[in-house]
């Protein structure tokens, strides 16, 4: 494969990945104005968020053994043609609680890219290349939250949020030219593969009796969900209590996404050095450390504005460490279920995205600490979680080792 055609599959698997973080961040600007013409409030706007992760989370677990049985193109056409029509539903809304439905369906739809891209980075890369992908993935990603908040601001200023929705329809349907035209086929449809529900529950069965996958998609999932803490409050943290306007938050949140550009970069030369097991361990350390002062500073008023968003920025500088790293470990032991192992990784992510972007908006106090306690929780519970695993399967293989050796001398 030419160095041209490799960049270029990358980008369209990236592109695959952000339909749905390009989703969530686009609109965050727009949740006051939103508020204010649906006639309700921020926090009620805020479960529309979480309503998208929901979709995401359950949408993930069905295109999982789709994938596997009918090949990754005809379930990717089908989700984002699903994923246009709701957005054009977003933008014909009237109340906040047809928004979050629409927002539901429109998840359900967009999330096939997240399971699609990642089965198609087993199927055409090699698995010791697979961690350098999924770091220039997700280096596609973490430019979404670059752009995604400073369009969405601008268009609800120039025109109104509802042409956010419209906007984002046309880029998916520009999305579904392309994969049509330029994307590889990967793995062909395995008829193989039932999809009775017996069936797909022992697929999925045998992912999770996987000890390396359980581990390091619990983990990383946990970790992982941290942005989503940052994402639920951030808009409420800076518009309502430091009054910045919508295109001042849009480049805050711009900003911010440089912390995981240049982390996703430097992890593409740590893997040089260091095994995905090191670089995930000292991350989620290193994060558990600084979320700790973020919840310090916030209950004791040491942070303003400018230093609040230093101390955001050095927090998230591990989430481009820790993703990648996790989603390789993660897949690395298997072939047959790739597709379904992927689905489990994404849809606990998203889950695990949506209880903790659920449990801010519920904790709604007016101030940062919901947003900032919850990001701290998910580093050091993430870390817990690794810890805890590693040391049971080490004590595992451990017993197995004397009973293998008592057998022997009987």
């Amino acid at each position: 494969m030419s160095r041209k055609r490799y960049s270029f599959i990358i980008l369209i698997l990236g592109s695959l990945a952000t339909i749905s973080p390009f989703s969530i961040d686009m609109y965050l600007p727009g949740f006051p104005t939103i508020a204010k013409d649906l006639h309700t409030t921020i926090d009620k706007v805020q479960f529309s968020l979480t309503s998208y992760l929901i979709g995401i989370c359950i949408g993930q677990i069905l295109y999982g053994p789709l994938l596997d049985r009918f090949g990754r193109k005809t379930p990717l056409y089908a989700g984002l043609f699903l994923y246009v029509v709701a957005s054009i539903g977003c933008a014909m809304t009237s109340s906040v609680d047809q928004l979050i439905l629409m927002r539901f369906f429109q998840a359900m739809g967009g999330c096939v890219g997240l399971v699609a891209s990642q089965a198609l980075v087993s199927d055409l890369f090699p698995s010791n290349k697979r961690a350098e992908v999924f770091s220039m993935i997700t280096l596609v990603i973490a430019v979404s939250p670059m752009i995604a908040p400073t369009v969405g601001g601008y268009v609800t200023v120039g025109f109104s949020w509802h042409w956010l929705f419209i906007i984002l329809a046309g880029i998916v349907t520009i999305m579904i030219a392309g994969i049509y035209f330029f994307l590889p086929v990967g793995q062909m449809p395995d008829k193989s593969v039932s999809l009775k529900p017996k069936s797909v529950l022992s697929s999925y069965f045998t992912v999770v009796s996987q000890p390396q996958f359980l581990i390091y998609t619990v983990a990383g999932g946990l970790a992982t969900a941290a942005p989503f803490a940052y994402i639920s409050g951030s808009s409420d943290v800076f518009m309502n209590i430091y009054k910045v306007s919508e295109q001042q938050y849009g480049w805050i949140f711009a900003f911010l996404a440089f912390a995981m550009i240049g982390s996703t970069q430097l992890n593409h030369f740590l893997l040089k050095k260091y095994k995905s097991q090191e670089i995930i361990k000292t991350t989620l350390i290193y994060q558990s450390i600084v979320g700790f002062i973020l919840i310090i500073g916030v209950y004791y008023n040491w942070f303003g504005l400018y230093s609040l968003i230093g101390m955001m920025f050095i927090f998230l500088t591990g989430q481009g460490l820790t993703g990648p790293n996790t989603s390789a470990l993660s897949l690395a032991p298997f072939k047959k279920h790739t597709g379904s192992a992927s689905a489990l990784m994404g849809s606990w992510r998203m889950g695990a995205g949506a209880i903790i972007s659920a449990i801010v908006s519920i904790l709604h106090n007016n101030t940062a600490l919901p947003m900032v306690g919850m990001m701290a929780f998910c580093s050091i519970g993430g870390l817990i979680i690794l810890s805890l695993g590693n040391a049971t399967v080490l004590q595992r293989a451990a017993n197995r080792d004397v009973e293998e050796g008592v057998s022997v001398l009987l």
